[in-house]
């Protein structure tokens, strides 16, 4: 008895939502959601890094933060590099960018930049390459780094994958890869 009732107040409840347009299953885009993982061929090699994205809507204003945090980084970094799928339509400006040491929020407070890092940022010309160089290399430390972008999102849907790579400081330089983020447009 006490299931059938149960069973009903919820279908109703949900019904009654669906009419009014509450989506009961539509995920909370202030929680943060760093959106779904899908691989075809999952590579061993493959590291996930942590991202923010304001908006996941098409030609919506979006601020995005790529963040390399402390387990993230294996040595210092002199450059990094980041390398941008060739569909992502949007429009990059060196003046909306900006490296800074971030502070990740969470529940009870917001993403921001804490001090920005002095660093050149140079955009290729067909907008498929990001290179930033701090004037101080990145040290190794517990602290979280991050790539702020203000851009429009793209005018087509799409899952997107940026690579970033990073140039170790030292007699050899060598860029090694530090992983990747998996953003999503709706």
């Amino acid at each position: 008895m006490f299931k059938t009732i149960s069973k009903v107040i919820i279908t109703s409840s949900l019904l009654i939502g669906t009419f009014i347009g509450i989506d009961f299953f539509k995920p909370n885009p202030s929680a943060g959601n760093t959106g779904l993982d899908f691989m075809w061929d999952p590579d061993p090699s493959y590291i996930k890094l942590k991202y923010l994205q304001s908006s996941k809507e098409k030609k919506d204003r979006s601020t995005y933060y790529l963040f390399l945090r402390g387990r993230d980084r294996k040595t210092g970094i002199l450059k990094l590099s980041i390398k941008v799928p060739d569909y992502f339509d949007a429009n990059i400006k060196r003046e909306k960018l900006s490296f800074c040491q971030a502070k990740i929020g969470g529940f009870s407070s917001r993403t921001k930049c804490v001090t920005d890092i002095p660093a050149i940022i140079e955009i290729s010309d067909d907008q498929t390459s990001i290179e930033i160089f701090p004037d101080q290399p990145i040290p190794v430390d517990k602290k979280t780094y991050a790539l702020k972008m203000k851009i429009f999102n793209p005018r087509r849907a799409g899952m997107f994958q940026f690579h970033a790579y990073a140039q170790s400081p030292g007699a050899l330089p060598i860029s090694s890869y530090v992983g990747s983020w998996n953003m999503s447009v709706e």
